[in-house]
């Protein structure tokens, strides 16, 4: 009998990964425009015979790409699955049929893809991945970075680069150590649909055609699909997902506005789609690893400037705040503040994980001191930010971590609250940046000296409620090409942070930031 079981032409990805269940996403072989179904296997790790099989859907107006579940696994347990798709070409491509009825055509015993299955080449083809552990016990750590600038006139090939590093960081470090890294999380630039900037047309993405070329481009270099199909991978969106400095205001612009829908729908097929997606079709969304929470913020979508009478009033990053006549409906802003207190409620002083593209601490020195109208990041929107400090005070939040990439250079921020009557309160909250995996210009940009690293020395402490300010202390710069490995150590009830550079070598540190007694 032929193969009738084609490989992805990207993926696969493992995206969200629980102690049970695990999340896989593929894009469908490159075919004429017919109806495709994916088939997935999962093997217990070391099986040739499949645990389970399932179909699943890749819908064309996703790009021919989908995500499958598999539940009820074993917590802190290896597996493999090998994923394929087959196309139905007895239907009439222009009629809207339920997943079911395409189903139907196919065969009813799924293991009669098996031998398929043996026969696709696993580098294409093949996940792997670990369930989490129920518990965190010791601790666990995590990979982080973000910004891939794709690299001009054959540069692919080094941007690509560091994720080899990654991949073998992982391996090496499973045997290696007690807490080796379980994920990765890209925080924001995974593409750049404007290779260049807004106002170049060349290079610059306008029509889903070209988003989607530019998601497959990033995505099948070797060494980037290597590494995500043997971690779970989390992604958030930042600016380049769809055009330099993104703000709301520019979808009143028709042109504008075309170009905004063609990006999110292909950054929803190809980034969302393997996420929690928890919050409905909202592309904020939050996860836990063995029990300690993570909140991944979208800083860019429902970003809102309307400063130009200088006061920056009117900027709200995470969207509009809710409203008293309207209390059934919550921003993201409200969400969020809500789970901040939620969480210290419920699991007390573990880490509370913020990812946020945009970096919370430091500011650059142009922002210090409130004038923060030029920035592209939290100082451009302090109502935003005030609301935020004034929920973690308020509630005694301990241990906020905020995760970011954007400004080309990793460093890590401790930020404590004084009373401006004296005395610090016994607060701790914490930011880490990491930044970025491949940017061949650092003389354009992400220079240490523009940071500020004491903002009490250099004028740049933030009101959070008339009473108490925000400082915060800053070291660990770096701005070679890297990525982070982020360590919660129980037994030390510390944040261990190391970079490493794009092949694979340790840079300066690690950094110790020590956090509140649990």
């Amino acid at each position: 009998m032929p193969q009738m079981l084609r490989p992805p032409s990207v993926g696969p990805i493992v995206g969200h990964t629980t102690d049970t269940r695990v999340r896989l996403w593929i894009r469908a072989a490159d075919i004429p425009d017919l109806r495709t179904v994916g088939v997935a296997a999962l093997y217990e790790w070391g099986r040739s015979e499949p645990r389970e099989v399932r179909y699943f859907r890749l819908h064309r107006e996703y790009d021919r790409t989908g995500t499958v579940d598999f539940e009820g696994l074993k917590p802190d347990t290896r597996y493999t699955a090998r994923m394929g798709s087959v196309t139905v070409d007895s239907l009439d491509s222009e009629l809207i049929v339920e997943d079911e009825e395409v189903f139907e055509r196919l065969p009813k015993d799924l293991k009669v893809w098996k031998e398929d299955f043996l026969r696709l080449d696993p580098e294409v083809s093949e996940a792997t991945f670990t369930t989490n552990p129920s518990a965190a016990q010791g601790g666990f750590s995590f990979l982080m970075g973000s910004c891939r600038y794709p690299g001009l006139m054959g540069q692919s090939k080094r941007s690509d680069e560091i994720f080899q590093a990654m991949y073998r960081h992982v391996e090496l470090a499973r045997s290696e150590t007690a807490l080796p890294p379980r994920f990765v999380l890209m925080m924001g630039d995974q593409i750049y649909a404007d290779k260049l900037n807004r106002t170049l047309p060349m290079g610059r993405a306008d029509t889903w055609r070209e988003f989607q070329e530019r998601y497959v481009e990033a995505f099948t270099t070797p060494y980037i699909r290597q590494l995500m199909r043997s971690v779970p991978t989390y992604m958030i969106l930042d600016d380049h997902e769809i055009e330099d400095n993104w703000v709301q205001s520019r979808l009143k612009d028709a042109l504008k506005r075309d170009l905004f829908h063609n990006a999110i729908r292909a950054y929803m097929s190809y980034q969302w789609v393997h996420g929690p997606r928890n919050f409905d079709k909202r592309i904020h969304y939050s996860f836990d690893y063995a029990q300690v929470p993570f909140f991944v913020l979208d800083g860019r979508t429902q970003r809102i400037r309307d400063d130009d009478d200088g006061s920056l009033r009117g900027n709200h990053l995470l969207g509009y705040p809710a409203k008293s006549s309207a209390p059934g409906f919550k921003g993201q802003l409200d969400q969020f503040c809500d789970w901040l207190v939620e969480m210290q409620a419920q699991r007390g002083n573990v880490p509370k994980f913020v990812v946020s593209a945009g970096v919370f601490a430091p500011n650059d020195v142009g922002s210090r001191g409130g004038n923060g109208g030029g920035s592209d990041s939290w100082p451009a929107f302090p109502e935003t930010r005030r609301r935020v400090l004034r929920t973690i005070v308020d509630n005694g939040v301990q241990n906020v971590v905020f995760l970011s990439g954007d400004i080309h250079c990793s460093n890590v921020s401790e930020l404590y609250f004084e009373k401006k009557r004296g005395g610090k309160l016994p607060l701790k909250a914490f930011s880490i940046v990491s930044s970025a995996f491949y940017w061949p210009f650092p003389f354009a940009d992400g220079d240490p000296l523009g940071l500020v690293h004491d903002s009490k020395a250099e004028e740049d402490g933030f009101d959070v409620n008339g009473s108490v300010t925000m400082h915060y202390t800053t070291r660990g710069f770096e701005q070679d090409d890297n990525f982070t490995h982020v360590t919660y150590d129980m037994a030390r009830n510390a944040l261990v942070v190391q970079n490493y550079n794009r092949k694979g070598t340790a840079l300066n540190g690690p950094n110790e930031l020590k956090l509140a007694a649990r």
